[in-house]
């Protein structure tokens, strides 16, 4: 194993002198790139952001699903409309539509709290702790070995977690090569400080999205807030504005084409390191299998929605979830049919292993990457079950709770190091605020024709992949399945909130005893659920086991090629840098690389969604654009293009000049470039941000807030 690690740290090394057009860098390994940092056009010192518990970088925090940035000494927080778009929902109703009609607090007693789950993190450390993880798994494989890593881990966190406030986590770099221990100062009381309206914050919705140009205004501004004490708390009129150890300074100037940007944020998983059958298995079955479910479900909420706007005003943030998910997914689809990239990827993988052949460390790996690949071989037999048993949670909210509640009364009587990841001591306080947030997202008529739309699907599958506790819940036919789900919604009292909470403080064995009817449901299921769980986490620790013997090879590899070398992303911390530029599509088809406030108008139909507010239309044909307008044009600008290397969680990720000034925010991706989670392709990736000196302008002259302008140290013009 030492040695292993030994020729990884000087494969690593000497890639990442190459010059490379892609890259997710750790914070660490920006200074071994700092030639082509200045080449890029970087002005400052490349060492000064190698710790990410500094300025600039501790400036940038995850929050929500996303990224944010600190921009203010009195904790405002600046990020995408859609990474807060749960917390614009969660304060909507139908007497007061903030979705539609934006918010702008009138001053800081205004400002509405989010809702309850909603957190912000600032990364406050980070630490290698590869050996101690491997020593702990040395000599054991299968479950034995994801058992001693889970366990060394959640030691290290509870350990880590003993300052108040603090949440800590162990990420896995290169598949279980590297191990590092994460530490962040997690704030509970964010509010709502201004929201555009959604037809500017979300102008285009699902036909724009992924798609350039683009001409949403995409972006939230929250305030965070601690107790009287300085510490992180809940929600209190008597909190005051947390004070970040650095903010961001919003840029007075634009950018224009070739010039310098960079990007820090949170991104969520990249694959680009997978195997030649997980991209085949991408390409064939997972996508075009999440497509289709996702779209059932959506049909499912717009059908509700259309006959009760409350409905539709509870499952929004879903749906703009779900559509989202939908839209990624078939442009990754597109883009790696496009590209041929299982072809791409098995040549290349061929390709490895005939260089590794001839290399001395070659026999010692092989044996290791033939078990990587019979581990994953054999986890597409009961894919299909375990994708829909997943979404009996992830897409409902009444039954999520009781799932939650049922799990606790497993976990509880446990030693807390023995309990399972989400249920510990840690965790007891998020899942309270989960079970309190369901009263505003919860509609028993749409969560019931959710699960009609799953598990319709799941009792099509096959005898091999059925479980016999879901058969017995829910029956092995339609009608059954209708009756079943009548009888369970009709025979719970989740619904009510207060019994919710006196649940979550009930003891297991009230939890076990209780007779309401999505309880028993979830009891039933416990068995099934546990066995999933089981068999997961066995295929996961053979896979941490074996699987750095692929990176190593994979890794080395690479370096000969000159290519770089960066962890794929892991919703850890990583900075990206390119530069503002166009995008050649594909045959004759050429954008520029800026949009302005012009195709806005050009754009608007006046229906959803493409239905400008007529404050901003009246704004753009009064045309008062002076301090923001682009100097070489005298066009309002909106938003830009580069080729900054991003994917799912950079959304709301600060975008730096050569400078460091914030000058976009990052929130979304060009259809060409959806696939690049897996395949990078320089010619096609591009981002998309919102230019700030539209968002300024917008608080400026639109929808007023001087107050807010101040504070974010650019005074209104």
């Amino acid at each position: 194993m030492r040695i292993r690690t030994m020729m990884l740290g000087a494969a690593v090394a000497l890639a990442l002198d190459a010059k490379a057009d892609e890259g997710m860098w750790l914070p660490s390994q920006l200074p071994q790139i700092a030639k082509n940092l200045k080449e890029a056009g970087f002005r400052g010192d490349p060492a000064a952001l190698a710790d990410l518990t500094r300025a600039p970088l501790n400036a940038v925090v995850r929050i929500g699903g996303g990224t944010g940035s600190f921009v203010s000494p009195d904790g405002l927080v600046v990020t995408n409309h859609h990474v807060a778009f749960g917390v614009i929902q969660y304060n909507s109703r139908p007497d007061r539509d903030l979705i539609t009609n934006g918010y702008v607090a009138p001053d800081r007693a205004g400002e509405l709290p989010a809702n309850p789950d909603y957190r912000l993190r600032v990364t406050v450390g980070f630490d290698k702790v590869t050996d101690r993880v491997l020593a702990a798994a040395k000599g054991k494989e299968g479950r034995a070995y994801y058992d001693a890593v889970d366990a060394v881990s959640k030691s290290m966190v509870a350990e880590c977690e003993k300052e108040e406030g603090i949440r800590c986590s162990v990420a896995n770099m290169f598949y279980g090569r590297d191990f590092y221990l994460v530490k962040q100062l997690e704030l509970r009381d964010i509010r709502l400080v201004y929201a555009p309206p959604r037809a500017i914050g979300n102008y285009g919705d699902e036909v724009d999205n992924f798609v350039w140009p683009r001409h949403a205004g995409d972006f939230t501004i929250l305030r965070a807030y601690v107790g009287p004490d300085g510490k992180p708390a809940d929600y209190s009129k008597d909190n005051k504005p947390y004070h970040p150890p650095s903010h961001l300074s919003l840029a007075t100037d634009g950018v224009a084409e070739g010039d310098f940007v960079m990007l820090a944020g949170y991104p969520g998983i990249t694959y680009r390191h997978r195997t030649a059958a997980e991209f085949a298995d991408q390409v064939e079955w997972r996508l075009p299998t999440a497509v289709a479910v996702l779209k059932a479900l959506q049909d499912v909420i717009e059908t509700q929605g259309k006959t009760d706007k409350d409905a539709g005003i509870r499952y929004a943030s879903q749906l703009q979830t779900l559509k989202n998910g939908i839209k990624r997914f078939t442009g990754e689809l597109e883009g790696l049919r496009r590209s041929d990239a299982v072809t791409v990827r098995r040549e290349d993988e061929a390709a490895m292993l005939a260089w590794l052949k001839k290399r001395p460390e070659g026999a010692a790996l092989q044996p290791e990457i033939d078990q990587v690949m019979a581990v994953i071989a054999k986890g597409k037999d009961v894919r299909e079950r375990d994708f829909l048993v997943g979404l009996l949670s992830s897409q409902t909210q009444l039954l999520r709770g009781a799932l939650s509640l049922d799990r606790l009364a497993v976990e509880r009587p446990k030693a807390d190091a023995d309990r399972e990841a989400g249920y510990q001591k840690r965790d007891e306080e998020l899942i309270a605020s989960q079970l309190k947030q369901i009263q505003r997202r919860y509609d028993p008529r749409v969560e019931k024709a959710l699960l009609t739309s799953v598990l319709s699907r799941y009792q099509a599958l096959p005898d091999a992949q059925r479980l016999p506790e879901l058969d017995t819940l829910f029956g092995r036919t339609p009608a059954e399945l209708v009756k079943a789900l009548d009888r369970i919604y009709a025979d719970t009292n989740l619904g009510d909130e207060a019994e919710r909470t006196r649940l979550f403080a009930a003891t297991p064995a009230e939890i076990d005893g209780s007779h309401d009817a999505l309880l028993v449901a979830a009891r039933t299921l416990r068995p099934a659920l546990l066995r999933i769980d089981d068999e997961r986490k066995t295929r996961e620790g053979d896979l941490l086991r074996l699987r750095p013997a692929y990176m190593q090879a994979l890794i080395a590899y690479r370096e000969a090629q000159g290519k770089a070398v960066y962890p794929d992303a892991n919703s850890t911390l990583r900075v990206s840098y390119g530069k503002v530029m166009p995008l050649i599509a594909r045959d004759a088809v050429a954008y520029a690389p800026m949009t302005t406030v012009a195709g806005i108008v050009e754009k608007n139909t006046g229906k959803e969604p493409f239905d400008a507010p007529k404050p901003l239309l009246d704004a753009i044909r009064k045309g008062d654009f002076a301090g923001y307008a682009d100097p070489a044009t005298g066009a309002m600008p909106v938003d830009f293009l580069s080729n900054l290397d991003t994917t799912g969680g950079n959304s709301g990720s600060p975008v730096l000049n050569a400078k460091g000034q914030m000058v976009g925010l990052n929130f979304d991706s060009n259809w060409e470039a959806v696939s690049a989670s897996w395949m990078y392709d320089p010619r096609y990736k591009r981002a998309i941000h919102v230019d700030m000196r539209y968002m300024r302008w917008l608080i400026d002259k639109v929808y007023p807030s001087p107050a807010l302008l101040r504070e974010l140290g650019v005074p209104a013009k």
